[in-house]
């Protein structure tokens, strides 16, 4: 959530939640799909922490000065943190090797679980770069979103928030700019193991020209084409695509920054879904009003084909038929929750 990490499992079938980083701004958080009980977490201004347990006790990482071990690397030198990602095919010592991007942009690179981090500093020289800007703070921009390839040792994708999404094909030490037909503003860039190359990218684009909300790319993010056919809300935030059918897709929609985002009552968004060879439909069956609903976070889970998870400010949902229906996880949800903006999402198979 938008003030602690709300950690979730089950326990002799019921569902707990424990508040951790209480105070601290969570904003992005990954597994390691190598170790699952390693997760990571960021904060914006209260750096990166990383838990070895599945989430029940956390320790700050990356930073030089909250540590009394001694210390290699560079060290992750802002304090805002805004993405953090795990590669599944770059690993060494055991781990997944970890991407953490900040505000403002950079992006860094951790190859031992987490312990030491080096700057990606190429990334900052980019031609674009003077040009990135994050609206509500004009003055910055942030790397919102990291893609490592699900197949491409060393490919990865970044979107700045707002201004670019670019590539790198060897593990950071050099990046390819944005391309002039690609989306300036993804959210969330999402790839499927099955389908190699294909890009699903979730985009604010669409706010200023509808039609360019939902981007796909087929080849690794050269040429985009942008099915949006059915959507009647056009700021996209969050997508997810079934583990199972890499045709079967949801998104998190609303008509402008303002509705996805206020999360004091004023916040107005939408679930649609996508199958093959069709459009867009609103699905709403089991999911809270949309008047009040902060836009969600979407995930699914491959251990679990066909199902999706959705996280606001009105709860935790799941969907076990591909996103036709949703229920809600019977959580013990404080009604502060209610007002606060949720941040991310994530599933450890531990």
């Amino acid at each position: 959530m938008e003030r602690e990490l709300l950690v979730v499992h089950q326990q002799q079938g019921k569902w707990q939640t424990e508040a951790h980083l209480v105070g601290m701004q969570p904003t992005c958080v990954a597994v390691d799909p190598l170790r699952p009980e390693r997760v990571y977490c960021g904060t914006f201004g209260r750096g990166l922490w990383r838990s070895s347990d599945a989430g029940r006790n956390w320790e700050p990482i990356g930073d030089a000065g909250a540590t009394t071990k001694p210390w290699n690397g560079e060290g992750i030198t802002e304090p805002h943190l805004t993405s953090v990602a795990v590669s599944l095919t770059e690993r060494s010592g055991g781990y997944g090797v970890v991407y953490a991007g900040t505000e403002p942009t950079a992006v860094y690179r951790s190859e031992d679980g987490g312990n030491t981090w080096w700057e990606l500093k190429e990334l900052r020289e980019l031609p674009s770069a003077p040009t990135w800007s994050f609206p509500p703070r004009p003055y910055t921009s942030h790397a919102r979103w990291i893609t490592p390839d699900l197949g491409v040792a060393g490919r990865l994708f970044v979107a700045v928030e707002a201004g670019a999404l670019i590539r790198s094909q060897d593990s950071g030490k050099h990046w390819e700019d944005r391309k002039p037909d690609g989306p300036f503003d993804t959210h969330t860039l999402l790839m499927h193991p099955q389908v190699p190359n294909r890009l699903y990218s979730a985009a604010g684009d669409g706010f200023m020209n509808q039609g360019r909300g939902y981007n796909e790319s087929y080849d690794g993010g050269e040429t985009w084409q942008r099915p949006n056919e059915g959507l009647q809300h056009h700021y996209l935030w969050g997508v997810a695509v079934d583990p199972a059918n890499p045709d079967t897709i949801v998104v998190s929609a609303a008509s402008s920054p303002a509705q996805a985002h206020d999360a004091q009552g004023n916040a107005h968004s939408f679930i649609y879904r996508k199958t093959s060879g069709q459009g867009w439909h609103r699905v709403t069956q089991g999911l809270p009003d949309a008047q009040g609903t902060v836009v969600p976070n979407l995930t699914s889970n491959s251990d679990e084909p066909g199902v999706y998870y959705a996280l606001s400010n009105k709860g935790c949902y799941r969907s076990a038929n591909a996103g036709e229906s949703w229920e809600p996880l019977p959580l013990p949800w404080k009604s502060d929750y209610e007002h606060q903006h949720q941040q991310a999402l994530a599933i450890s198979n531990v």
